[in-house]
């Protein structure tokens, strides 16, 4: 997939109605969007694109006067080879400022190299693998990582009594930092894992795989899948298998029960509590604007999840850089630029960059999905403020 955004001021639009326009110096900038539209992460993909659409129409009007941006989007195929090959393409040819997006960790890992060689920054919105900022200097990061929500989570659940557990995640960066994560909140809190277990990222069988949770008959099952509709396939499974009337408790991160996905999930997902940076049933001023104006772009019945809200911020981060600096940057310019960013404008509420890793601090929080207003929801109900990246503070550098 090959596609543009051309952000424009009405210049042309007055000349052809005979109005004179003033002499003005253009400067024009070019944004690689590399993004999954197709293959298993496809889903996410499009809730992040729909993001970033949504933040540029909004506000393309507080661009500096004379300045215009190109968003280039690609489909990396959910593969690591071709984001690769785009982000050079990209690099080489389009002769883009920025790189941005990128659903998949080994994607972005593949990506990082290629941006310290050009010295071009990527601006992440989704990737959660915890290394991929050390990289390459040119990586930032404002979206989340698994290792921000997961650990949290398996604190908590030790605190509910609950003794044993059992984990089951996708076989793939972020699914190893979100087991190691929950293991490590788990058991330096008390608890035990009574087992674990991975499975194919791009084409997993869940009814095995819930049915060894069943029978190793833990207190809590950790569930995570890339989120989407495999989301909805693993609760599709516990609720066949009957394991919550087994009395296993069912946790995760938020990629487990994605806001868009709750309407298929249907009552199974009632009661599931999870960690994370977003929900769109948040009552944050910014947040329901944000949903408003989703809501009057895309529908009401649609409903924007954690991929739509960082890539609203990460592009809001671009538009900050461009505002600031009036668009005439270098990548070292912006990178330093982009590692000290903040803003309390964000749907998720305070967010900040973190310029010593180039990583997001955030809030992070525990959510329950019931109803709300006659429809399932991820409500909020606790907050920890300001979550540096806990990966980073257990692994300094060497």
């Amino acid at each position: 997939m090959t596609k543009t955004w051309n952000v424009r001021f009405a210049m042309a639009a007055l000349a052809a109605l005979g109005f004179a326009a003033p002499a003005m110096a253009q400067t024009h900038i070019k944004i690689g969007f590399i993004n999954s539209y197709s293959g298993f992460l496809a889903q996410p993909g499009d809730q992040m694109d729909k993001g970033v659409a949504l933040y540029v129409k909004e506000h393309e009007k507080e661009l500096p006067a004379g300045v215009t941006i190109e968003v280039i989007k690609r489909d990396d195929a959910s593969t690591p080879e071709v984001a690769k090959r785009l982000a050079q393409e990209l690099i080489t040819r389009d002769h883009v400022q920025l790189l941005f997006g990128v659903v998949a960790s080994p994607n972005a890992a593949a990506i990082a190299p290629l941006t310290a060689e050009a010295k071009i920054p990527l601006i992440i919105t989704n990737a959660a693998g915890a290394a991929i900022p050390r990289i390459s200097p040119y990586v930032v990061r404002v979206a989340f990582t698994q290792w921000q929500t997961a650990l949290p989570m398996g604190q908590w659940a030790v605190k509910q009594g609950w003794k044993t557990a059992f984990s089951a995640v996708s076989d793939f960066i972020p699914g190893h930092d979100a087991d190691d994560a929950f293991k490590k909140g788990f058991t330096d809190a008390g608890g035990k894992m009574a087992g674990s277990v991975a499975f194919s990222p791009a084409s997993p069988d869940f009814p095995p795989v819930v049915q060894r949770i069943k029978d190793a008959k833990p207190d809590v099952a950790f569930l995570w899948v890339p989120a989407g509709a495999q989301a909805t396939s693993m609760m599709k499974a516990v609720k066949d298998l009957g394991v919550r009337e087994a009395g296993i408790n069912i946790v995760s991160t938020q990629d487990l029960v994605p806001d868009e996905e709750l309407p298929n999930m249907g009552a199974v997902a009632d009661g599931v509590i999870t960690a994370g940076n977003y929900s769109a049933a948040a009552d944050r001023p910014a947040n329901k604007a944000f949903v408003a104006a989703w809501n009057k772009e895309y529908g009401a019945k649609t409903a924007p999840d954690f991929l739509s809200a960082d890539g609203w911020d990460g592009m809001m981060a671009v538009f900050d850089l461009i505002k600031a600096t009036k668009g005439k940057f270098t990548g070292e310019e912006a990178i330093a630029f982009l590692s000290h960013w903040k803003t309390d404008l964000s749907p998720r509420g305070p967010i900040s960059v973190d310029p010593a890793t180039r990583d997001i601090i955030q809030n992070v929080y525990i959510r329950k999905t019931q109803m709300k207003d006659g429809k399932l929801a991820n409500v909020e109900f606790d907050t920890i403020p300001n979550v540096k990246d806990p990966w980073k503070e257990l692994n300094p550098p060497k």
